[in-house]
């Protein structure tokens, strides 16, 4: 049978997001745009931050196996919409933390787990988590053999290992004081003597994985951990994704999550699941554009006799709005559900490319509707706009990540063009 109502539990869920968001979220912007910078922004958010540990919505990405309130995929992707009709910025702050605890949910043992987790489990303070992932050169061919590789590397000493590279655009990890989030699960390859990946070399042989918490930065010399810049970005105006530095940063051995060759599969497993929720984070920017598009169209007349709803021109973009919002909305749904049932995968990566790509085409033809006064700033379009630009790059960027894998699907032997339909 198939029907895309939703249950009672989750309308509940809904509804509880979308009056949290309505009521929270809503009056972030108000309070963060003031700010001249982006770290100044990014740190106007904490109060918010704190509001939404306080509601459960970080309890909320932590499974209830490991103690905290995650329900399913579908669940998630419900919050993350109705969050994302309000406020990206924020909600990006909160689902990078999901992000940066993916790994350690995924290949911690139980003694890092009981650890690390505690303070996004308490319900207080405004604990942040991070994945350290992409660097200043790019990472799109990272386990392309022969290629470069990471160029941030650990190597054994002693019982320790030790640090030096850069990370850059990795959500969190700065803190709310530049001294580092909570946990921070820092992607390296190992390399004992510090030289450039082999050309025959397996680059997911020696991709690992090592937590870095609030207190080893405090451990270590004050310049082995350095923000060298925050970034000033287009969209996503109070998130921070700094260019960090780590020089000859020492994390002892139990704080070792994947090993070398084990870190590649959790990285992407990791991924897997958040290209649903990208899709949902679209999908919420499609639906926030065509409820103000509608309510542009059926106030305004541009000097006219009649409300431009009634314009044929005008009412067709509205159509072609809603329905591709419908359209990604039930993608992402279906994504998620197969999330949930152990597959999902490829349909996944459909949510991420198709909705991604098309949330932006949504809010330029919003735009066209309205005409030159949604380019004014107190207008809702620019800051929609810039933020959906944000998700065909991020999260793996579409041409050169998530093509690519959807490509190698396609590509495999045995593959079924249907099966992630059907099966």
């Amino acid at each position: 049978m198939i029907d895309f109502t939703l249950s009672e539990s989750q309308n509940a869920i809904r509804a509880k997001a979308a009056a949290f968001s309505s009521s929270v979220l809503a009056t972030a912007a108000a309070k963060y745009e003031k700010h001249p910078t982006q770290i100044e922004r990014f740190r106007a958010l904490r109060p918010f931050y704190r509001q939404a540990v306080e509601a459960g919505l970080v309890r909320g990405l932590i499974p209830k196996a490991f103690g905290g309130d995650a329900g399913t995929v579908v669940e998630a992707a419900l919050l993350v919409e109705e969050m994302c009709k309000y406020d990206r910025s924020l909600s990006l702050s909160i689902f990078s933390t999901g992000l940066g605890l993916s790994s350690l949910l995924i290949a911690g043992t139980p003694e890092q787990k009981e650890e690390l987790l505690k303070p996004f489990l308490s319900g207080e303070g405004e604990p942040l988590a991070s994945l350290l992932h992409t660097e200043p050169e790019g990472i799109a061919n990272w386990l392309e053999k022969g290629g470069k590789g990471l160029q941030t590397v650990a190597r054994k000493d002693g019982d320790d290992w030790v640090i030096n590279g850069e990370k850059i655009w990795a959500t969190n990890c700065c803190g709310w004081d530049d001294r580092g989030a909570d946990v921070q699960c820092v992607v390296c390859r190992y390399s004992q003597d510090g030289q450039s990946q082999a050309a025959e070399a397996n680059p997911a042989e020696a991709t690992m994985i090592l937590l870095v918490t609030r207190d080893l930065i405090a451990s270590n010399d004050l310049g082995a951990y350095q923000i060298l810049k925050h970034i000033e970005s287009t969209g996503h105006t109070s998130t921070a994704g700094p260019h960090v530095k780590f020089t000859n940063f020492r994390v002892p051995g139990h704080r070792l999550l994947a090993a070398p060759g084990q870190a590649a599969a959790v990285i992407t497993r990791a991924f897997t699941s958040s290209g649903a929720l990208v899709g949902a984070m679209s999908t919420g920017i499609m639906a926030a554009t065509f409820e103000a598009a509608l309510d542009f169209a059926k106030k305004d007349s541009r000097g006219g006799a009649q409300a431009l709803i009634t314009r044929p021109t005008v009412s067709d973009l509205l159509m072609d709005i809603k329905m591709r919002t419908d359209a990604a909305r039930f993608l992402t749904w279906k994504a998620a559900s197969a999330l949930d049932n152990g597959k999902g995968g490829e349909l996944a990566l459909e949510a991420k490319l198709f909705c991604s790509d098309l949330a932006v085409k949504v809010v330029v033809d919003a735009m066209t509707i309205v005409g030159v006064t949604s380019y004014n700033k107190d207008s809702p379009f620019p800051k929609l706009l810039n933020d959906a630009m944000c998700l065909p790059l991020t999260g793996g960027g579409n041409i050169g990540v998530r093509r690519r894998q959807l490509e190698q699907l396609f590509m495999a032997d045995g593959y079924r063009p249907w099966a992630s339909t059907y099966d």
